[in-house]
């Protein structure tokens, strides 16, 4: 293109080849006038929206509101909305997990931006593993693009107890585990966890998310934590809608809202919530798409000192609803203002800092801690090295029990989920309650797709005896509302060959999060010696998707991305 050529825009974006391309414009626009569009209409700003509703993912189940108030915002900024569907993924209605399905999901959705006609778009996303695959994809498709979350369900009440999924349905199965409740209770329950559409109550990876995407700049100021089925979501929708036309002229990027400063930002942020785990998983899969690496170093540095400020479950006491009130993002940005780099760009056009100065001086409440009063000393989350994780693994040390943050023990070994499912609750299973249980072969290739399933429940026979937490290891993933002293994301993972392939039953385990040490006390001799014995073989499948997954997934600490659709170049480590 010319210095002077205008670049394509609205309807004209890239049109379908025929090999005249006043043809293909003429003929697209014969088919979209069918829907009874008028020149007027198809001469304005084209806003893409993407409608990620499903049956099966209630998370999404406000999306016909939330598309409406989009196209009221887009219309009323002069522009032309048009919704299209992707993939929705929801984490209890996916197999083998939603984490192998947001690849999957990340390519339907850059994809999609790339053929149909849109100068700017709207993702519409909320359960765990969407926001992540819609920035990724939009992060690939490089237009502007503009992040709105669904937005938290509402809690419910069981017998006089505030409960919200997901922390609360994971402390009462344990119960029921334990049978400490019985059947009835528990079935009662069931009807109370989930009170409403949206996602999870609490800081598990869906509101963890959301409030990244609120730190990185992806979403109008405020858009992370109104609930699902207010007023506030749908005027956040409005606003959303408005701003993307604003964005369709601008040139404001995605790659250029996603910097090194961004991430930095949206780490910090990940510290001082207490924030899930996966988030490490997901932002490392986001930064490589625009050509950048976490630095788990610097990420461990960075959590000796970021306080985990706010009091939210599974951390703390609160849910999303009660941080919305308390002034949402903006009330923890303003609390780490020393931290953050406030000259990043945000999709508003502004800095980080000049929105928050927008937003105003906040207010007095207790949901977020002040830094000389916080909920944890050091950030939620810590990065573990030894020779059982060469390559890392991470322990969400503000949900542990603090008494077992030094513990050496004996390892309980189950080679992977069938064998975990077949003798967990054996009464012959030779477990005590300072053994270290162990999970191999659920990391990305192993499962495949790295499973919520590091959250290995306790024994029942130990469970029905008070025992409330264990050591736990795994190459794979926890759920964000789940708790516990929990080592996960074990790299190299078993399935290729990773260290933890040859623990045995019986060997001792020394964990040290202090020293940041997950070490297995045996000798490299004898690691040895068991390599040349058990040489593992990688997972293979014949066809379709789940021979793209094996044949091109990376590990943890890349973001279980695929290869191929990282950037071609990497920039840097970040932060």
């Amino acid at each position: 293109m010319s210095k002077t050529e205008k670049p394509d825009t609205g309807m004209q974006r890239g049109l379908t080849s025929y090999g005249d391309r006043g043809f293909s414009l003429f003929l697209r626009k014969a088919f979209i006038k069918g829907a009874g569009y008028t020149d007027e209409a198809l001469n304005r700003p084209v806003i893409g929206i993407v409608n990620t509703g499903s049956a099966y993912n209630p998370c999404h189940g406000n999306m016909p509101q939330l598309i409406e108030a989009v196209k009221r915002g887009v219309m009323l900024a002069g522009g032309l909305p048009m919704d299209f569907p992707t993939i929705s993924i929801h984490e209890s209605f996916a197999a083998p997990t939603s984490m192998y399905l947001r690849n999957l999901m990340s390519m339907d959705t850059e994809e999609m931006i790339r053929a149909q006609p849109m100068d700017a778009v709207v993702l519409i996303g909320g359960c765990d593993k969407t926001v992540p695959a819609q920035l990724m994809g939009a992060a690939s498709a490089e237009i502007p693009a503009i992040q709105l979350i669904t937005g938290s369900m509402l809690t419910g009440s069981h017998r006089g107890e505030r409960v919200g999924a997901c922390t609360d349905c994971r402390r009462y199965w344990a119960k029921y585990r334990a049978e400490e409740i019985d059947d009835d209770e528990i079935a009662d329950v069931n009807n109370q966890l989930v009170a409403s559409v949206g996602t999870c109550s609490v800081m598990g990876t869906a509101s963890t998310m959301a409030c990244i995407a609120e730190a990185l700049g992806m979403t109008v100021p405020g858009g992370a934590t109104p609930p699902a089925v207010t007023a506030d979501r749908i005027r956040v929708a409005e606003e959303t809608g408005a701003r993307a036309v604003a964005l369709a002229g601008s040139g404001l990027t995605v790659g250029k809202i996603l910097t090194e400063k961004a991430f930095d930002n949206a780490l910090r942020m990940l510290l001082a919530i207490g924030g899930s785990t996966n988030a490490i998983v997901h932002l490392a899969a986001i930064a490589g798409r625009v050509g950048l690496e976490i630095d788990l170093a610097r990420l461990d540095r960075m959590g000796r000192e970021t306080p985990v400020l706010l009091d939210l479950k599974p951390t703390g006491a609160h849910y999303m609803e009660d941080l919305h009130k308390a002034g949402g993002v903006a009330t923890l940005l303003r609390e780490l203002k020393p931290l953050l780099h406030l000259d990043a760009m945000t999709i508003n056009g502004i800095t980080l800092g000049e929105q928050l100065e927008a937003q105003g001086p906040g207010f007095s409440q207790d949901v977020v801690r002040s830094f000389d009063r916080p909920i944890f000393p050091q950030g939620g989350l810590a990065v573990l090295r030894g020779n059982l994780a060469p390559g890392g693994a991470i322990i969400k040390q503000s949900a542990a029990d603090p008494k077992l943050m030094e513990h050496e023990g004996r390892a309980v070994v189950f080679d992977n989920l069938q064998d975990l499912a077949e003798r967990i609750d054996d009464e012959a299973l030779d477990v005590r309650a300072d053994d270290i249980l162990v999970l191999k072969n659920i990391g990305p290739l192993g499962a495949p797709g790295m499973p919520e399933a590091g959250y290995i429940p306790i024994p029942r026979k130990l469970a029905r005896a008070g025992v409330k937490d264990m050591v736990r290891i795994s190459d794979g993933r926890m759920s964000g509302t789940a708790f516990g002293s929990i080592v996960l994301h074990v790299t190299p993972e078993a399935a290729i060959g990773g260290p933890l392939a040859y623990a045995r039953s019986g060997d001792r385990i020394r964990l040290s999060v202090s020293r940041r040490e997950i070490s297995l006390l045996v000798s490299e001799q004898e690691l040895e010696q068991r390599r040349q014995q058990q040489p593992v073989v990688k997972p293979v499948a014949g066809r379709g998707y789940r021979k793209l997954f094996l044949e091109n997934v990376t590990q943890a600490d890349q973001g279980v991305d695929f290869e191929f659709l990282r950037a071609e170049k990497l920039q840097r480590k970040t932060p």
